[in-house]
């Protein structure tokens, strides 16, 4: 199966069709007089989508087994088809439009068995599906923001050449993957004032968004949050925290850890760990859903324009 341990929960929501059509009206007179001989159709049929949409990670070999938080299973009759609606929420870090599809499907067949013993003509039309919300597809859309970034490694030891810089190589790849480019990318020792001076230089060069990894722990020498905190204008704690939880959902230091967030001016200030590992999971944890910041800042200042 594909690696999900990345990603966040969110809520997801999709919702797919199928459809039947029978042979004669007859049938859809048996149906609603419950008259087919095997049963009430659409009650068992619904009964079969529910079971269905919780097993679809047993009949589908790369579906993940997730919590099914709510299934809906709907019957509308049209003419000579019955059209079926599933839909399925979850708060997951993947989305349901395969258990919807389906749960869906399995409705259908489900009718399908019912019916042939009268009806030799049914047969099924179509699955598809027909809109899903949540995830990527909602909050992952930067909209070519043309945002300009600057990456920061904080490190004595990076910057003195006694070890190789992977923790700001990794932030600028996943930086390129969204779509933003780093222009200015910049070791400096573990300085209060060094790291002071750089980021307002940034900050007067009008930086949208400035990414400092390094400096975030509790040794003597870590003293990155120090630095920036008396620059911020505003912080932002909400992103701060989400930093920490979702890293200590993959490692029990992260609570060690002093993620600072926010803006001086217009410029969206992140200092995250220096450990690869840390600085690649801050990324994932908050990105692309963070760039939403970007648009309320620069939509306010066109309204102010």
């Amino acid at each position: 199966m594909v690696d999900i341990t990345h990603k966040i929960n969110t809520k997801r929501e999709a919702v797919a069709q199928a459809i039947v059509k029978v042979g004669s009206l007859k049938t859809i007179e048996a149906i609603q007089n419950k008259t087919v001989p095997k049963g009430d159709v659409i009650e068992v049929s619904k009964v079969a989508g529910l079971f269905a949409v919780k097993n679809t990670s047993n009949a589908i070999p790369d579906c993940h087994p997730l919590p099914i938080e709510f299934t809906a299973v709907h019957h509308y009759i049209q003419d000579d088809c019955i059209y079926i609606e599933v839909s399925v929420k979850t708060i997951y870090k993947t989305g349901v439009e395969v258990e919807a599809m389906h749960g869906a499907s399995i409705v259908a067949l489900t009718m399908y068995d019912m019916l042939k013993p009268i009806d030799k003509n049914v047969e099924i039309s179509s699955v598809k599906l027909l809109h899903k919300k949540g995830g990527k597809s909602d909050f992952g859309k930067n909209e070519n923001l043309n945002l300009n970034v600057a990456v920061v490694v904080s490190s004595d030891s990076v910057s003195s050449g006694k070890k190789e810089d992977k923790a700001g190589k990794i932030i600028g790849s996943k930086l390129n993957t969204l779509g933003l480019d780093v222009s200015d990318y910049i070791i400096v020792p573990d300085e209060i004032e060094t790291l002071q001076n750089t980021l307002l230089q940034f900050c007067a060069a009008q930086k949208d968004l400035i990414i400092i990894t390094g400096g975030t722990g509790l040794s003597p020498r870590d003293t990155t949050p120090e630095a920036i905190i008396p620059l911020l204008d505003r912080r932002i704690p909400g992103i701060e925290e989400a930093i920490r939880s979702y890293g200590q959902d993959r490692t029990p230091y992260a609570m060690l850890s002093r993620s600072v967030v926010g803006f001086k001016g217009d410029t969206l200030i992140m200092a995250l760990p220096g450990s690869t590992s840390g600085a690649s999971e801050s990324i994932d944890a908050v990105f692309p859903s963070v760039l939403h910041l970007f648009k309320i800042i620069k939509g306010f200042n066109h309204d102010k324009k």
